[in-house]
């Protein structure tokens, strides 16, 4: 079997010294008020101020509060996506592709349980910037990938859309808040989704 390897995406080009300063002042300014103050407090006006520069330039920078939000996760995103293109398996590459295809959705939703709020904050702003951005592309391209080699017979670009439309942090935060929904509950879900009964991914069943 071939394998198919992705770039990581999301990561900053090249820039100036001065532009790249500003750039992590920035996201400094903003992940100091979300560890103090909450996600809810950044503001273009906020980061501005904490970062002691012109809202102006954060504007220039950034555009708008919801891809700031979006650029304050590029860090732990791009560690995600290291952890799935070059990790050890099941995540990484050499376990069978349905392995790989139910880890993966498992680490995704682990991710936006722990990330929802700020998640939730990034969609309310730009709620139609998830799918323009290089990280999705980067996602629906792995999973159609998996989706290619395990069900070749299948529409895989669109059913990787499919299987990663329940990821969004307004239903993650919908689920968590109802009574016993928890992370495991939101992963067997997953595993019904996708047909497999406990050990299937691992036999070749289901999926």
């Amino acid at each position: 079997m071939t394998r198919i390897e992705l770039a990581v995406t999301g990561q900053v080009p090249p820039e100036r010294a001065d532009a790249a300063r500003n750039r992590r002042k920035i996201l400094d300014a903003a992940a100091r008020l979300a560890a103090e103050q909450g996600p809810q407090a950044i503001t273009m006006n906020a980061v501005a101020h904490a970062a002691r520069m012109g809202v102006g330039t954060v504007y220039r920078r950034f555009g708008d509060v919801g891809q700031l939000l979006f650029a304050l996760m590029d860090d732990s995103e791009q560690r995600f996506q290291q952890a799935f293109l070059t990790g050890p398996p099941p995540l990484g590459p050499g376990a069978p592709p349905a392995d790989r295809l139910r880890a993966f959705l498992h680490a995704l939703a682990d991710r936006v349980v722990e990330q929802r709020e700020i998640m939730q904050m990034a969609e309310a702003a730009s709620p139609s910037a998830r799918y323009s951005t290089a990280v999705y592309a980067t996602l629906h391209t792995h999973v159609s990938v998996l989706l290619r080699q395990a069900r070749p017979e299948t529409d895989t670009a669109i059913l990787a859309h499919l299987l990663l439309a329940p990821f969004v942090p307004s239903l993650i935060e919908h689920l968590m808040a109802g009574p016993r929904a928890t992370p495991e509950r939101i992963k067997a879900g997953i595993d019904d989704l996708l047909g497999l009964e406990p050990g299937a991914a691992r036999t070749g069943d289901g999926f």
